[in-house]
């Protein structure tokens, strides 16, 4: 028996790239997927096909099952109906890959609001639309006395950690998505779903043209690596791993560790002048932000 087999799951924005990887990956190991692909370039402007059915002819060529779905994930009602779709096609859902994202990159004062509104709306509130409709189906499972074993993988990235030039839009978006996946473990552990978070490191439309990369780079960001940590995620063997966000790449898989204290002085509201040296003296002995010891950026 396949480790994902007679589980359901929905990759948004699986035509291409990452999420097509995660969705081939997921039905490999038995899976039977909705392929979620609205057809839009990586600036989110609607193109004239979609390459959802693709992936499904891709799928079924392989003997597996999969459905095409061109629901937008910032749209409320489509996304829900997205879960209902999962649950009236296959008989239920267990499995949610929160892929679906856009970039709009601009130097802070070239970006517009419509730039910074779209990318959030797309990356942080499309993701939190399905995480909040497939929480709904699945506590009334859970109430309904019928066993839960879900799985959300959301797609965060470093950028939301680590910041990189001309995205400020794209890493809020990113940085919301690991503090919603943090959160959302919390709320919906004792429910038997876990909620997770990875930040790819792969060739995708998303990275194409940003920075020269040696073949051998190439090769370790082949979207599998990032496919292949997510179907492990979404199986039950990781029942035990909740609200964890992840690298994936070819370089390895690695823990994200997220905010840590560093150096402390005593508090004073007297004397702003005189804190000049104390808070000095803490910043010079914490360590130095990730972003700060960077050569280049542009590097998602």
């Amino acid at each position: 028996m396949k480790m994902l087999e007679n589980r359901v799951a929905i990759v948004t924005g699986a035509g291409r790239g990452v999420g097509r990887a995660e969705a081939l990956m997921l039905a490999r190991y038995g899976a039977k997927v909705v392929v979620n692909d609205l057809g839009v370039g990586k600036d989110g402007a609607k193109e004239e096909t979609s390459p959802a059915e693709q992936v499904v002819e891709e799928i079924r060529a392989a003997g597996g099952e999969a459905i095409a779905n061109h629901s937008d994930v910032s749209d409320w009602e489509q996304s829900e109906a997205m879960i209902q779709q999962a649950v009236d096609q296959f008989g239920g859902f267990d499995i949610l890959v929160n892929n679906a994202g856009i970039l709009r990159d601009r130097m802070i004062w070239n970006m517009s609001e419509l730039d910074f509104d779209l990318v959030v709306k797309v990356n942080l509130k499309g993701t939190f639309n399905l995480m909040r409709h497939a929480a709904v189906y699945w506590r009334t499972q859970s109430k309904a006395g019928k066993p839960v074993d879900g799985r959300i993988i959301n797609t965060a990235s470093s950028v939301g950690l680590f910041g990189n030039i001309g995205q400020v839009n794209y890493g809020a978006s990113k940085g919301g998505v690991i503090t919603m996946t943090i959160m959302a473990a919390l709320e919906m552990k004792k429910m038997g779903v876990t909620v997770n978070a990875i930040c790819p490191r792969a060739e995708s439309r998303m990275t194409e043209g940003l920075i020269q990369r040696s073949e051998e780079e190439i090769s370790r960001r082949n979207p599998d690596y990032t496919a292949a940590l997510v179907a492990y995620l979404a199986s039950p063997e990781a029942a035990d791993i909740t609200g964890r966000y992840f690298e994936a790449s070819g370089f390895g898989f690695a823990v994200l560790e997220g905010a840590r204290h560093g150096a402390i002085t005593e508090a004073d509201k007297d004397d702003v002048p005189g804190l000049n040296d104390a808070i000095h003296r803490i910043v010079r002995n914490s360590q130095t932000p990730p972003h700060f010891n960077r050569d280049q950026f542009w590097d998602l």
